[in-house]
């Protein structure tokens, strides 16, 4: 899957800061503003799509249109989210500062997915204004630092965000079921082509697609039979494993920069926070207090 990573503040009605990330068909865009003086934003473009918006702090006041008839007017509390579809035209009046993450998500995509999954049968998403949604809320949190930062995500780590929102409102708003019980485990033979070609291509980008390819799987039947059998998402074992691999770097001469590079960190920065996320530690304090015990 390509990725293409757009992080820009542009203005939109003069005033309102935009960032975006473009994974594959879905794109995630956080939009910020400070004030109360916007005017009445354009209308919405119709397109065969949902747009699916969570706030991130409070929003005191909009207007909200639809086809050209007023249907809200008020505020949502931070976590609130709304799923409007886009085949109908939109208009919003923002009234008030505003923090908020939209994922537009094209509805072939949702089909797609569910088709994957044997839920072909798909009327569209059903969610009440001002619903409250803290898995949909972490998403966007995990996502906005790598669209404030201009660090480009891992395909994988993009990857996964869009299954676990899909797989999520299909079941919260879309009248889908999907069993909790396992689906199976991996073969033998398909962990071993899986490890094989993560570890091959564990500092490169990595593509669940291209992996659940060679397991001859379904994307996201391939995700859940990785979690059954190794305890942890695709995502979270290449995390895993790089920073393993950095650990054995910062025992040697070389410049944290220099491991980030070799273990395919974005930069210095990105791996110390990825490196911090896993071991609790910095890599310079671990670096310190792990080589002098190696020397000593």
């Amino acid at each position: 899957m390509e990725t293409k990573l757009e992080v820009a503040s542009t203005p939109f009605a003069a005033k309102v800061s935009s960032w975006s990330i473009q994974a594959s068909v879905i794109t995630v865009t956080r939009l910020t503003y400070d004030g109360d003086d916007l005017p009445i934003a354009p209308s919405s473009k119709r397109e065969e799509a949902v747009a699916v918006i969570t706030q991130l702090s409070d929003f005191r006041r909009h207007r909200l249109w639809r086809n050209g008839r007023l249907i809200f007017e008020g505020g949502h509390p931070k976590a609130a989210i709304a799923i409007t579809d886009l085949r109908e035209e939109w208009q919003c009046h923002h009234l008030s500062p505003f923090d908020n993450v939209h994922f537009n998500i094209p509805l072939s995509f949702v089909r797609t997915f569910l088709e994957e999954l044997g839920r072909p049968q798909f009327d569209g998403f059903d969610c009440e204004p001002g619903t409250k949604d803290e898995v949909v809320l972490g998403l966007a949190q995990a996502i906005s630092p790598y669209l404030l930062s201009r660090q480009e995500p891992n395909q994988m780590f993009l990857e996964q965000i869009s299954i676990v929102l899909l797989t999520h409102l299909a079941q919260s708003y879309g009248g889908q079921y999907f069993p909790s019980k396992k689906n199976g485990l991996l073969a033998p033979w398909q962990e071993k082509r899986a490890l094989e070609f993560l570890t091959t291509m564990a500092f490169n980008q990595v593509s669940i697609t291209e992996l659940a390819q060679t397991c001859n799987l379904s994307r996201s039947h391939f995700t859940r039979a990785f979690k059954d059998t190794f305890g942890k998402s695709p995502y979270r074992w290449l995390t895993e494993y790089r920073v393993a691999k950095a650990k054995e770097l910062l025992l040697s001469d070389d410049t944290i920069l220099g491991v980030a590079a070799k273990c395919g960190f974005a930069d210095q920065s990105h791996m110390t926070r990825i490196f911090q996320g896993v071991t609790g530690q910095t890599p310079g304090r671990w670096r310190r207090q792990n080589k002098s015990g190696a020397i000593g």
